[in-house]
């Protein structure tokens, strides 16, 4: 029951672009394509994952072992760069095309604030863990909810984005200006299913 809460809260309740406001570069910079937008959508969730897995092993074998909290920020920017050069290389090597079609994008991920944002979250503990004792399976569950949700947000918008670009936009709102809207209705949109994860809990108590 408490993984079915997490995974609701992730994806729906506290999506991490739409209600959280994390990710926004590759949000708006990879979501003119659904295409692009799922291929951003898949390295994102891999990286998220992997680097949460191995940052919660540093938070707690290394940094709190030897009292060196104070250096969790560079020492997961530092895991969270190394795993997206990996990612980088893969996909270098089995879809070129892909690779192209992210261009900068693809270096961005080092600095997405939505990776290391979950990374540190998960690290201090101080996520949603609906009831459960905050710990590697939940916080690794939490991650994946939490890629599958910005994956969501980020195809969503590609493909409305997409429409607009068929249709005929208002020279003044053409662009950058009608997708920040877009992405104003979507968050708003997302708000509703603010209540969900309670119905639920109080349905399964």
């Amino acid at each position: 029951m408490a993984f079915l809460l997490i995974f609701i809260t992730a994806i729906f309740v506290n999506n991490i672009v739409l209600s959280q406001f994390l990710g926004i570069c590759p949000f708006l910079g990879v979501s003119k394509k659904v295409e692009t937008a799922m291929g951003m959508g898949a390295a994102v969730a891999f990286v998220l994952v992997i680097a949460t897995l191995v940052t919660y092993l540093i938070q707690l074998y290394v940094l709190e072992a030897f009292h060196l909290e104070y250096l969790q920020t560079i020492a997961f920017i530092l895991v969270i760069a190394a795993l997206v050069q990996m990612v980088e290389i893969v996909l270098k090597k089995v879809s070129p095309a892909l690779y192209q079609a992210l261009g900068v994008f693809l270096p961005l991920i080092t600095t997405n604030c939505c990776i290391l944002g979950v990374a540190i979250l998960v690290g201090n503990g101080t996520y949603d863990a609906a009831g459960m004792e905050p710990g590697l399976a939940s916080g690794v569950w939490f991650a994946l909810c939490t890629a599958f949700g910005f994956a969501l947000a980020l195809v969503v918008f590609a493909g409305i984005r997409e429409q607009l670009a068929r249709m005929d936009v208002p020279k003044g709102m053409q662009g950058m200006a009608i997708a920040l809207v877009v992405a104003g209705l979507l968050s708003m949109a997302f708000m509703g299913f603010s209540g969900v994860n309670n119905g639920l809990s109080k349905l399964f108590e």
